[in-house]
């Protein structure tokens, strides 16, 4: 970007740490329902509407995910910004019933070279105050350097690369549906149309329509709660991901995982996600889960 784009273009620093208005949402077990089915995830009381898979939880704050960055961001940067990491930290699973009230703050960006990296946190509680979960967004602003830091970043989930030397306890491939983002979209109150439009997307400088991260999030869930939680949401405190690389509809997907420690009651693991059929090229990494004990 050029100096005096950069010159011209100030973060408003007066919105860093301020919530924003609430928004609210009532479950119903058709959208937890709806929610499974566009990610294909295999996990009976998912399926059935009883309990939320884990990254439905994104869906009652979407309203109030962009609005810090509104706050803080020139307008004339929004369209820069992509979504660069999510981090869930769970108090308990989203049911059938629930009447939630999320919210949202900036807490802190950095300044780099190619962009700026930034840091959202959401809050969803019940209308009776019950915290449900913590959510950390970190977003990137590409090609504007804000030119220093300040407040905080999300909390750290790097995958540490040791862990290549030894045997994943679990791999997962998964195959997504030529149809898989319009129904995701549906489900999730997504519209962006560079997943339902093929010449949005090409227009923007894709290969044509790609996959919604938090979809293919969604995959490495049911991955990871099959595979090393007995498909039990409710033994998941910590699901987090750094999206790599653009997931294509019809691509094979392969989650790997595998077992970084064990303390109190807690095992965390650590997971990739690779597309198959193009070199091993790593759509999801820093995969980070945190399950309790049964």
């Amino acid at each position: 970007m050029s100096a005096s784009l950069n010159a011209d273009l100030e973060f408003d620093d007066s919105g860093l740490d301020t919530w924003t208005d609430e928004d609210r949402f009532e479950v119903t077990v058709e959208r937890l329902a709806e929610y499974a089915a566009a990610t294909n995830d295999p996990i009976a009381a998912h399926r059935a509407g009883e309990v939320a898979p884990p990254v439905f939880a994104i869906v009652p704050v979407f309203e109030s995910l962009m609005m810090p960055a509104v706050d803080v961001l020139p307008v004339e940067l929004i369209p820069r910004v992509v979504h660069g990491e999510q981090d869930f930290h769970f108090r308990r699973p989203i049911r059938p019933g629930d009447k939630l009230v999320s919210r949202g703050k900036m807490i802190g960006y950095e300044g780099l070279p190619n962009g700026t990296r930034a840091a959202i946190k959401l809050e969803c509680r019940t209308e009776d105050g019950e915290l449900v979960n913590e959510q950390y967004v970190t977003t990137f602003i590409r090609g504007f350097d804000a030119g220093k830091a300040i407040g905080v970043l999300s909390p750290e989930h790097k995958f540490d690369e040791s862990l290549h030397a030894q045997t994943p306890v679990a791999t997962v491939v998964q195959h997504i549906d030529d149809d898989q983002t319009f129904r995701y979209s549906s489900a999730s109150g997504d519209p962006m149309p560079i997943h339902l439009d093929e010449d949005v997307a090409k227009d923007a400088g894709l290969p044509g329509i790609i996959v919604h991260g938090l979809c293919t999030m969604a995959f490495t869930s049911w991955a990871v709660l099959t595979e090393v939680a007995d498909s039990d949401v409710s033994r998941l405190k910590r699901f987090a991901v750094r999206f790599s690389k653009m997931v294509l509809p019809g691509d094979d997907l392969e989650t790997r995982i595998w077992k970084k420690s064990a303390a109190e009651g807690v095992t965390t693991y650590a997971f990739e996600t690779v597309r198959l059929a193009h070199g091993d090229e790593k759509a999801i990494t820093d995969g980070l889960a945190e399950i309790r004990e049964a």
